[in-house]
């Protein structure tokens, strides 16, 4: 999927998203694969930060590393930042054993607007408006969502002006798809929410008790 300025938005008075999908390319809840019927993937590429910089939370010195690739519009990755992303940070990730790493994969353009907001507001603010977008994901995900996906910016300090010049940047946009592409291309991710644990892939709406099987040994080993 190419994303293009004019996709994402038409600039005018009303400004509205244009040839957004709203379901996407997603799993069922139940569709996961297991880590090893998955093919491995170059820990080179998996290193490869995107244009902008990786987004990180915890640290550096973890033993664990967990790369998540997520869709603004996906409902299974709504569903995990509000069921097992809180028990993760809080167990593995405020505690030094994992170093979290937020990519973007939007599967649509209206995904694509709200990553292009998360981006033009700053590394600091990328996670909260992130995690807002996911909590309130059925109030802008619909046929009309400018209006509401203005106000949530809004809540971050965007303007009238700013919200439109970030949505029409070009360069933004294109940073986000050079992160998409090369996870497609390289990486092989199809799908949202993926992830790769220490380079072990794991997808779908996992529990935190399905990642804690993956993360737990490396624990062990150190």
């Amino acid at each position: 999927m190419s994303l293009t300025r004019r996709k994402i938005v038409l600039a005018g008075a009303g400004m509205s998203l244009a040839g957004a999908s709203m379901a996407g390319i997603i799993l069922s809840p139940s569709a996961r694969a297991a880590t090893a019927d998955t093919p491995d993937v170059d820990p080179a590429e998996l290193a490869k930060a995107g244009p902008e910089g990786d987004i990180v939370l915890g640290s550096d010195k973890a033993p664990v590393t967990i790369i998540e690739y997520a869709s603004m519009t996906c409902p299974h990755c709504a569903h995990f930042s509000a069921t097992t992303f809180p028990e993760l940070k809080k167990r593995y990730i405020d505690t030094g054993k994992v170093r979290f790493i937020f990519r973007e994969f939007p599967l649509d353009p209206l995904a694509a607007a709200g990553f292009m907001l998360a981006r033009c507001a700053g590394k600091d603010k990328f996670m909260p408006i992130v995690e807002t977008l996911f909590a309130k994901q059925a109030e802008w995900v619909v046929k009309e969502p400018v209006p509401p996906l203005k106000e949530i910016a809004k809540q971050f300090g965007f303007t009238e002006q700013s919200f439109k010049q970030c949505l029409t940047n070009q360069k933004v946009l294109d940073d986000i798809q050079a992160v998409r592409d090369r996870a497609n291309q390289k990486l092989g991710v199809n799908s949202t929410p993926t992830f790769f644990i220490n380079g072990k892939r794991l997808v779908g709406d996992v529990s935190i008790d399905e990642m804690a099987k993956v993360i737990d040994p490396y624990l062990k080993e150190g």
